[in-house]
Order: C-alpha cells, then sequence, then structure tokens
C-alpha cells in the first residue's frame, strides 16, 4: 500500500524541530487555504495533506511514534495514536483541516484573522461546521447568483443572550480547572512524560460554571433553529467545488466562536446541454432539404436564443462554434464556447410525395458519373 512521508510534504528533513515544523507548515496552509484558492480542488488536497502531516509532527506523542515506525499507511494505523484519519488518500476532512489551520495559527477563523486581529478565547470550544449541498443549473453557474440557503443550525439563545445562565443569575468559578479553562493530563510512555493540555469539559473551557441554568435552552446557550443564509456563487464553478462562509455554521455553547458553514456545489444535468469544462454542446437535427440546402435557425444559448447560420452541405457530426456563448472559466475572463453538433435526420418512413422526390434524386445519382468511390478507408472507428 503506498505510504506518505510527512517530513517530505512539509519540506523537512526528518528529525526536524517543532519550530521548524511549525514555520514550514504555515508556509504551506498560506498558499493553499481555500480562501485563497476558491474552487481550486488540487490546492485544496494539498492544504489537507499538510494539516494532516502538521497534526501528527506537532504532537510530541504522535511525532515519536512515526519517528519509531516510518511512514503512515494510508487510512491509518487503527489501535495507535494515528486514528481518527479515515479512508484511502488523505485522512482529513475540510473541516479538520480548517481547524488544523486555525490552531496552527492559534486564532479561530479564516484568514482575515491571520491579516487583521481576529480574537480567540483560550480553551473555549468552537462551534461545530456544517455542510450543505447546493444544486445549481447551467444557466446559473454560466452567470453567478446569489442564492438564499435554509439551514438548520445551533443559535444563541435569545432568552440568556447565550450565557446559558438564567436572567439575574451569576456565576462561579469552576472548580476543576481553576478558572483557567483548560485542565493538563499528565501520561507517561517509553519515551517519557507527556503533557496533554485541552478544554475543560466541567465547564466547556469557559473557567465559569452556572449555578442557575436558563430555562430555555437549559444551560446551553443556544436553541436549535431554521435560518436562511445568503451566498453569492460565482461564475464557472463545478460539482465538487465548494465555499466557505465563517461564522455561518453551529454556534458554540455559552458563548464562543461559531462554526463555518460549507457549501458543496452539485451541477444539475441540463436537457439539452452537455458540458464540457468551459464548453457546452448542443445537437440539431436536420432534414436533407436543410442539410443540403443550408438554412438559418435559431439556437438556445445558456443565456437567451440566436440565430445560427447553418451551411449548404452540411453532415453529420459537423461541429460548428458559438464563441463565448459557453461558460465562464473560474475567476478568470476567458468564457468557452458553445459547440453545434449537426445530426442529419434520414426518413425512416417517407410520404409518397417524398418517395417520387427522392426517386427522382435517385434517377438522377444513377445516371452521373461522380469523382468519388464507393468504397472508402474509414477515417475513424470513433
Amino acid at each position: 500500500m503506498a505510504k506518505r512521508d510527512y517530513y517530505e510534504i512539509l519540506g523537512l528533513a526528518k528529525g526536524a524541530g517543532k519550530d521548524e515544523i511549525k514555520k514550514s507548515y504555515r508556509k504551506i496552509a498560506m498558499k493553499y487555504h481555500p480562501d485563497k484558492n476558491p474552487g481550486d480542488t488540487a490546492a485544496e488536497a494539498k492544504f489537507k495533506e499538510a494539516a494532516e502531516a502538521y497534526s501528527i509532527l506537532s504532537d510530541e506523542q504522535k511525532k515519536a511514534h512515526y519517528d519509531q515506525y516510518g511512514h503512515v499507511p494510508e487510512g491509518g494505523m487503527g489501535g495507535n495514536p494515528f486514528d481518527g484519519f479515515s479512508g484511502g488518500g488523505i485522512g482529513v476532512d475540510l473541516s479538520d483541516a480548517l481547524r488544523i489551520f486555525m490552531e496552527g495559527f492559534g486564532g479561530g477563523g479564516g484568514l482575515g484573522d491571520i491579516f487583521g486581529g481576529g480574537s480567540h478565547s483560550r480553551g473555549r470550544a468552537r462551534g461545530a461546521d456544517l455542510k450543505v449541498k447546493l444544486p445549481l443549473t447551467l444557466e446559473e453557474i454560466a452567470t453567478g447568483v446569489t442564492k438564499k440557503i435554509k439551514v438548520k443550525r445551533y443559535e444563541q439563545c435569545t432568552e440568556c443572550s447565550g450565557s446559558g445562565a438564567r436572567k439575574g443569575t451569576g456565576k462561579s468559578t469552576c472548580s476543576a480547572c481553576h478558572g483557567r479553562g483548560e485542565v493538563q493530563q499528565v501520561s507517561r510512555s517509553m519515551f517519557g512524560q507527556f503533557v496533554n493540555i485541552q478544554p475543560c469539559s466541567n465547564c466547556d473551557g469557559t473557567g465559569e460554571v452556572i449555578e442557575h441554568p436558563c430555562r430555555t435552552c437549559r444551560g446551553d446557550g443556544r436553541e436549535r433553529r431554521e435560518s436562511v443564509v445568503s451566498a453569492k456563487i460565482p461564475a464557472g464553478v463545478h460539482s465538487g467545488n465548494y465555499m466557505t462562509l465563517r461564522g455561518e455554521g453551529n454556534q458554540a455553547r455559552r458563548g464562543g466562536q461559531a462554526g463555518d458553514l460549507i457549501i458543496l456545489i452539485d451541477e444539475r444535468e441540463h436537457e439539452l446541454f452537455i458540458r464540457d469544462d468551459d464548453n457546452i454542446y448542443l445537437e440539431i437535427v436536420l432534414n436533407m432539404a436543410q442539410a443540403v440546402m443550408g438554412t438559418e435557425l435559431e439556437i438556445p444559448t445558456l443565456t437567451g436564443k440566436v440565430n445560427l447560420k447553418i451551411p449548404a452541405g452540411s453532415q453529420s457530426g459537423k461541429l460548428l462554434r458559438l464563441r463565448g456563448k459557453g461558460i465562464p472559466r473560474l475567476n478568470s475572463r476567458i468564457v468557452g464556447d458553445q459547440m453545434v453538433k449537426i445530426q442529419v435526420k434520414t426518413p425512416q418512413k417517407p410520404s409518397k410525395q417524398e418517395r417520387e422526390i427522392y426517386q427522382r434524386l435517385a434517377d438522377y445519382y444513377g445516371g452521373q458519373r461522380t469523382g468519388d468511390s464507393i468504397f472508402r478507408k474509414i477515417k475513424s472507428l470513433l
């Protein structure tokens, strides 16, 4: 089974120190972050790959195991510190990678927090991310669209304003963490003593305990409601692309930062058009007279109808191009074309009048000598 070298992913030599690991990870994560590469699935894969490598090498215990046993097989090593990565290929999903990114930069948000002062309460839990699938038509993809999306999520309790405490009551210092909001767990192994710091489960990392919980949310600080979120989708997206709306996921318990809403694009099948990257294809069926004599037809496009001149003598399989009538390339000024494929229809049950016309044509051609041989080598089997 193929294996990955986490040091190689981060561009490091084996045994690199903690500061080197963090510095290299930050550089790679910034380069391939989804906010900088919207819709780029290759960049997303590298972003998740770097996050997985950093999550192992930045943890002393996991790094020690990795240095001892070497490469980690695809899908993790069941029953050891690498558990939690599931499936083939990169085992970290997007929400995991974003969480690791936030922790790696010591912040609680996206790129805006890194460049401009976002805040993060140490130890406080973060709300869970949500994922929704958004179906789009080719017409919407061709022009871009703003969509209203219904989301069922946890939002701040209106009764207690998210504090979790009944109005008029207070909070006391958590006895488990003594107000620090985090607890330490010390463990020993063959590699020595390790200290694990995590949010206090007794107070959810707030450092305070509610004496009289809110009757509406029972001290949770949030309620489950259905809301409408607006999402501006750029032109040119594909199925499998995603966009992240920061802070539009589930609200954290008793305050803290809300999670994100990840919108997955789902391209609907069109009744007429087939998409090939930036180009779209449409087939038109011509009768024998239109193909021989040529004609002008009104052709549907993704943005309306246009007139298309069909040249005389058109054959089945001929492609006509409507420039700029395809789909814009994502984050680019390039626009694809609409390709119109001609299919000439041969009558299977001609009428009496049609048979008379075709018979006259048959008699005409039967008395003529043409420059083309009846038998020719085919050019392609496709």
